[in-house]
């Protein structure tokens, strides 16, 4: 059996969290989308990059209702995100030559949720070889791009209707 090792994700494990506020629901409130790393807003969900990412370019689709249930959702937010999943992948295959992604959503926190009380979807780009030792040997993931750098570069491609 393989496994995945992420010990990087251990300060995100490790925070104090608030968790009487939500992160989803107040941080596009908060107006700020290049602090924040919003990198796209639509009409029912936005896409926001993971601040702890698995890979470069690592973001999240998240309706702006609060929920956390997968039959909450509405016709229309399961088009949007059906939608600006497949915008996302066409992106950043073209700007940062992905070859491959992991999409999925985590339901509940059993199911490694980091925040579960907020419905979100992970799109994970993916290139041959992009494991390596540095995480299992000395507990280091090589981001090799900064974070604003990416959502910047991201956000430029992003129309406002998928």
């Amino acid at each position: 059996m393989d496994f995945l090792w992420a010990p990087w994700r251990m300060e995100y494990i490790g925070t104090a969290r608030d968790d009487s506020q939500c992160i989803f629901c107040s941080k596009p409130m908060e107006n700020d989308d290049k602090k924040n790393l919003i990198a796209y807003r639509g009409k029912t969900c936005y896409i926001i990059l993971n601040y702890y990412p698995y890979n470069n370019g690592h973001l999240m689709i998240v309706p702006y209702r609060h929920f956390s249930e997968f039959n909450q959702l509405t016709v229309e937010e399961k088009l949007e995100i059906m939608n600006l999943t497949e915008q996302a992948t066409l992106i950043i295959k073209a700007e940062m030559s992905a070859q491959g992604f992991n999409i999925g959503v985590n339901l509940g926190s059993v199911a490694g949720a980091g925040i579960a009380q907020h419905l979100h979807f992970h799109v994970v780009p993916r290139w041959n070889g992009d494991t390596n030792f540095m995480p299992v040997t000395s507990h280091t993931k090589v981001i090799s791009e900064g974070l604003m750098d990416t959502c910047e570069r991201l956000r430029k491609h992003f129309r406002k209707e998928p």
